[in-house]
């Protein structure tokens, strides 16, 4: 079993990124070759053409931001209220993550848009769910009554802001910085994010790394690709808190990938092709539904698969991800993926901050490659 300690590290506070680099594919790029076994080249993202072979193909996560940040005020009291939007429960609920002082069941939000405009939207708190003591299961009302399911993307778009991580939030209160939410709003959401495929409350972010133009020279280098769907959850940046990380309740998120896209990544493989997973997302709805490839595929799964060292990897090849929270599943994740586990990475991060790279969702990427003769 691992050691939660084992995926820890001191990261200097002016390393996280607060907001992102442009244009997109400027970030900085750590190659690691060879799973971590090779060199270690300091590339940027816009070369990844250059990086990747003709025949291997990237697989991403297509799944769109949801402006689920809220702010308000409490009517009965006037004190100030944040929130976050989780998912909704139908029949005029939301399960949500509100943060404020000595909150009771029946204490009614009144929610304000991105201008401190009041909007007419109301949450009245009804209580907490069981398996989350974090969150609320509010009623969510406006001039129109209680907000069915169908409404709830219209009036998330009306009062909500861009969900960016505490961490993010945290270092620009720190620095005294501020950036308008429209701006966050098209940073904080992939150039190829479905237009009906809403549902994220954090974004896929070593997506955010890629511009149409970056995308359009994948394909003239023969660089194919395979789009998936996963809805992120806020639970992604939850730290393990158990000793072993394998005892970590793994979060819940519904994932999704077509027939289409399985007979793609089987024929790569076949004709040895690598894989190349952009983010962990894509990893995870990869390997939650590499044992349906052979058959048919169901249209969702919910997944809570745990990727830590020691896994046996079906699917994925290689990996482009950002550099992630210490202690974190995340991190797991690439140090299954990495020769040397935890120890490895923990020196890869050690010389990425070295090297001045930028860390998190607004940071810059890092890119792990098997070598050519790993071909299947």
């Amino acid at each position: 079993m691992l050691r939660t300690d084992e995926l820890d590290y001191q990261l200097p506070p002016g390393m996280i990124a607060t907001e992102p680099i442009s244009p997109r594919d400027a970030a900085r790029l750590m190659v690691v070759h060879d799973r971590g076994a090779g060199a270690v080249e300091h590339r940027r993202v816009r070369d990844l053409p250059e990086l990747l072979l003709a025949g291997d193909r990237l697989v991403f996560n297509t799944t769109r931001v949801l402006p689920a940040r809220f702010v308000g005020v409490r009517e009965d009291t006037g004190g100030k209220v944040g929130g976050l939007f989780l998912k909704q429960l139908g029949h005029g609920r939301w399960l949500a993550m509100v943060k404020a002082r000595r909150f009771r069941p029946g204490a009614p939000i009144r929610l304000f848009d991105a201008a401190g405009h009041s909007t007419g939207v109301v949450l009245s708190l009804i209580e907490r769910p069981s398996e989350d003591e974090s969150a609320w299961v509010v009623a969510v009302r406006d001039e129109g009554g209680p907000v069915a399911a169908e409404r709830t993307p219209a009036v998330l778009e009306r009062v909500g802001l861009t969900p960016l991580p505490p961490y993010i939030l945290g270092a620009r209160r720190d620095r005294g910085l501020t950036r308008p939410d429209a701006q966050d709003r098209a940073s904080y959401q992939t150039v190829y994010a479905g237009e009906h495929e809403a549902g994220s409350v954090a974004a896929p972010t070593a997506g955010l790394h890629f511009t149409p133009e970056l995308l359009t020279r994948l394909v003239q280098r023969g660089i194919e690709r395979s789009d998936t769907l996963l809805h992120v959850g806020a639970a992604t940046f939850k730290p393990i808190e158990t000793e072993h990380v394998q005892e970590h309740p793994m979060h819940a998120e519904w994932c999704s990938m077509t027939g289409g896209a399985a007979g793609a990544i089987r024929q790569t493989r076949t004709r040895g092709g690598r894989v190349i997973a952009v983010g962990t997302t894509a990893v995870r709805t990869l390997e939650s539904y590499a044992p349906h490839m052979g058959g048919e595929l169901p249209p969702w799964i919910e997944t809570r698969l745990l990727i830590a060292p020691g896994y046996r990897w079906q699917v994925v090849d290689g990996l482009l991800t950002n550099f992630h929270l210490p202690r974190s599943t995340l991190l797991a994740l690439v140090a299954a993926m990495v020769q040397g586990g935890p120890a490895r990475v923990r020196e890869l991060y050690a010389l990425a901050m070295d090297e001045g790279y930028r860390f998190y969702s607004y940071g810059d990427a890092m890119l792990i490659l098997p070598e050519p003769c790993e071909r299947r």
